[in-house]
């Protein structure tokens, strides 16, 4: 048996017609049945869906063969164990600080003031802004990050941006964008050498499948 951890929503969606590719459908649909292992058109293959956050864990400790990930989530986690073959160029987003539109980010950064910034990617923004030289105060957050700038509770936040409406409607603006994200496929390593056969195929018509 394969299984392949995957999250609800845009990623879920957008690995579908890869699936396709390699002769898999799955047999339900996840926002309508309330299972969290769902059966393919292929008696060897099963989808499991965790959290997003989740799907690195899983693949890395057995959990799950192979999933589907975004770049953020695999770098926030650290991907050790993890055989990572290929760039989907699927959920394509970026990572960018972004504050209040009435907030002056850039005299902030050159007068090197202590920012307070909110975010869930906390490594990365860590790295980020070190790299810069910026000294910040980082505040863990999983809900709304959009909150954080406009009732006062951070100067800035690190978040991903698609179209960047949410912001616009928030009143905030994106001033860095740190890095380009896109979904990955991820292996897990004992698996790729117990089941390499049929890892391999999927991986194969992945590829060939994947958006140019």
């Amino acid at each position: 048996m394969i299984t392949l951890a995957l999250s609800k929503g845009r990623i879920f969606e957008e690995t579908l017609p890869l699936l396709a590719a390699a002769g898999i459908e799955v047999t339900e649909d996840p926002e309508k049945s309330r299972k969290l292992i769902l059966a393919t058109t292929r008696p060897d293959v099963r989808v499991v869906l965790v959290r997003a956050s989740d799907v690195p864990t899983y693949v890395q400790y057995g959990g799950a063969d192979l999933g589907v990930t975004g770049l953020d989530v695999l770098l926030e986690h650290g991907n050790q164990g993890l055989y990572q073959p290929l760039d989907l160029r699927i959920a394509a987003c970026r990572l960018s600080v972004a504050v209040r539109a009435d907030y002056d980010y850039a005299s902030a950064v050159k007068q090197g003031s202590r920012l307070k910034v909110a975010t869930k990617y906390v490594g990365l923004a860590r790295e980020f802004f070190a790299s810069k030289g910026v000294h910040v105060d980082l505040i863990k957050l999983y809900g709304s990050m959009e909150l954080a700038p406009l009732t006062g509770l951070a100067d800035a936040i690190v978040d991903l941006v698609s179209t960047g409406n949410t912001l616009k409607a928030n009143h905030l603006i994106e001033v860095e964008r740190i890095m380009d994200i896109s979904a990955r496929l991820v292996v897990n390593q004992a698996a790729l050498k117990l089941k390499q056969e049929p890892i391999r195929r999927i991986v194969d018509a992945f590829a060939s499948a994947i958006p140019t």
